[in-house]
């Protein structure tokens, strides 16, 4: 692991009843890194983000955020130390505006209230959401319960954003769109973990990638060096994407 990492997920296990989910993961996320996480569907990537953000507790293991570990916290209580997350379903609070939603996540920070709104208007601004600020978001569509997602996700102020399938039912111009947001995140200096299917996002913006299958992290490593590793190609990636990958080395 690199020296000073920001999230450190060592040996970590998970099982539920008679099936061991989560097997001894580890894998590290440094400060600024975006780092991408994929597998097959049930691989345990979901559950692997609910260990680190505290939504399930460890059979075993140990996940540090800036070097201190958060065995025994709560979600909320990790929230404060810097860590947020979205959900592969996104379920906003569909009777309040879209700056109340925002507003929601800003309390996490702060009591104030006068303070929280200028945090969640400043948040909106960034994803792209301003104008629709008085909108109920009942009224959104997708794309755009999406990018509330991540508002009320950055409006806690985290040093790690964990991106669940953040492009899922995306348009490919929604994509491109939500990967220049990610970005723009980013260079505000908030380091991203992302679980994701979308393989041209994962590999436009990862610049390290684990993956994970039946439990077990199989391979990490750049980008390149992923989609061109046989077990990768194998367990996830399948034969078409790797023949695909070898015709854009070739030039193809």
């Amino acid at each position: 692991m690199p020296d000073a990492a920001l999230l450190e997920v060592v040996d970590v296990r998970k099982r539920f009843g008679g099936l061991q989910v989560v097997a001894g993961v580890s894998l590290d996320v440094g400060p600024g890194e975006i780092v991408g996480l994929i597998g097959p569907n049930g691989a345990g990537k979901t559950t692997l983000f609910n260990l680190i953000s505290g939504f399930l507790p460890a059979d075993g293991g140990d996940v540090r955020l800036g070097g201190a570990s958060t065995r025994g916290l709560k979600p909320h209580e990790v929230c404060q130390r810097g860590l947020a997350r979205t959900f592969q379903i996104v379920k906003p609070f569909q009777a309040l505006t879209v700056l109340e939603n925002v507003r929601v996540g800003a309390l996490a920070r702060t009591r104030a209230f006068g303070s929280a709104t200028r945090k969640a208007r400043e948040v909106l601004a960034l994803v792209g959401l301003e104008d629709r600020a008085g909108w109920a978001a009942r009224g959104l569509t997708l794309a755009d319960r999406k990018r509330l997602e991540l508002a009320r996700a950055l409006a806690t102020e985290p040093r790690l954003l964990l991106l669940d399938e953040v492009m899922a039912g995306l348009t490919p111009a929604e994509t491109e769109r939500i990967i220049e947001l990610c970005r723009t995140i980013n260079a505000h200096g908030i380091a991203i973990l992302l679980i994701e299917h979308v393989m041209r996002a994962v590999m436009a913006l990862s610049q390290r990638i684990v993956v994970i299958n039946q439990g077990q992290a199989i391979a990490s490593g750049p980008p390149a060096a992923i989609a061109s590793d046989p077990r990768v190609v194998e367990a996830y990636l399948g034969e078409v994407y790797g023949d695909a990958s070898e015709d854009r080395r070739a030039g193809a």
